[in-house]
This record gives C-alpha cells, sequence and structure tokens, in this order.
C-alpha cells in the first residue's frame, strides 16, 4: 500500500494524496473571478491541472462535493459551467450544498476524488 502525497508546501494540507489508486484533491477555490460562472470555469481548470499532476483526468472523476455561497443564485450559473465541463460519458456522483466560505469574495468550493489511469 503505497501513499503519495504532492505538493505538500502548505503547512495544513498537501494538495493531492494517491492512495490505492483513489486520488483526492482539496477543495478548489478562486478569488480572481466575480461571479459565479468565472469563479466555477477558473475552480475546475485547477480540479483538471491537478487531476493531472496525479496521472488521471476528469474521466476518472467517482465523486465531486461542491460548495456554493448563495445556492439560490448561483445553483443554475455553476450548473452551466459544470455541464459544459463534465464528461458526459463518465459523469460522477456529485453533491452540491450552500455553506459560508473561508473569505467573503470566494463563490464556491470543488473538492473531487478520482480513480488514477
Amino acid at each position: 500500500m503505497t501513499t503519495t502525497r504532492i505538493g505538500t508546501d502548505d503547512p495544513r494540507m498537501s494538495k493531492i494524496v494517491v492512495h490505492n489508486g483513489v486520488v483526492y484533491i482539496s477543495g478548489q477555490t478562486d478569488a480572481t473571478a466575480t461571479n459565479i460562472q468565472g469563479q466555477t470555469q477558473n475552480v475546475l481548470t485547477k480540479v483538471d491541472d491537478l487531476l493531472s499532476q496525479a496521472g488521471t483526468s476528469k474521466s476518472n472523476i467517482l465523486t465531486s462535493s461542491i460548495w456554493l455561497k448563495d445556492i439560490n443564485r448561483d445553483f443554475q450559473g455553476m450548473n452551466d459551467v459544470w455541464n459544459k465541463w463534465v464528461d458526459p460519458g463518465n459523469k460522477p456522483v456529485r453533491a452540491t450544498v450552500e455553506a459560508n466560505m473561508a473569505r467573503p469574495q470566494l463563490l464556491i468550493e470543488v473538492q473531487v476524488t478520482a480513480a488514477t489511469e
């Protein structure tokens, strides 16, 4: 049983942990865009990058957890971006909830687990 940790510069966490053929990435946020579509696109780009660093892709995502600051306002806008991004032949299970965010400008956080390729 091997565990590999990638992106360990942050004193609080690893960006990626790979264990027994499963890739776990830390929650991803974006504070550069000011709307849900922009933040969602930027976050999903980060997810793609982290999965690539772990040797896998969005086609192997098993689960996704999504936290929205305001689910009533942002659910549809987030889904518009998500639906264009997700692999239609390999959709993961997903949960989306409303949550307080760590910083006021954050509208979304996404965390996924994926199988290795």
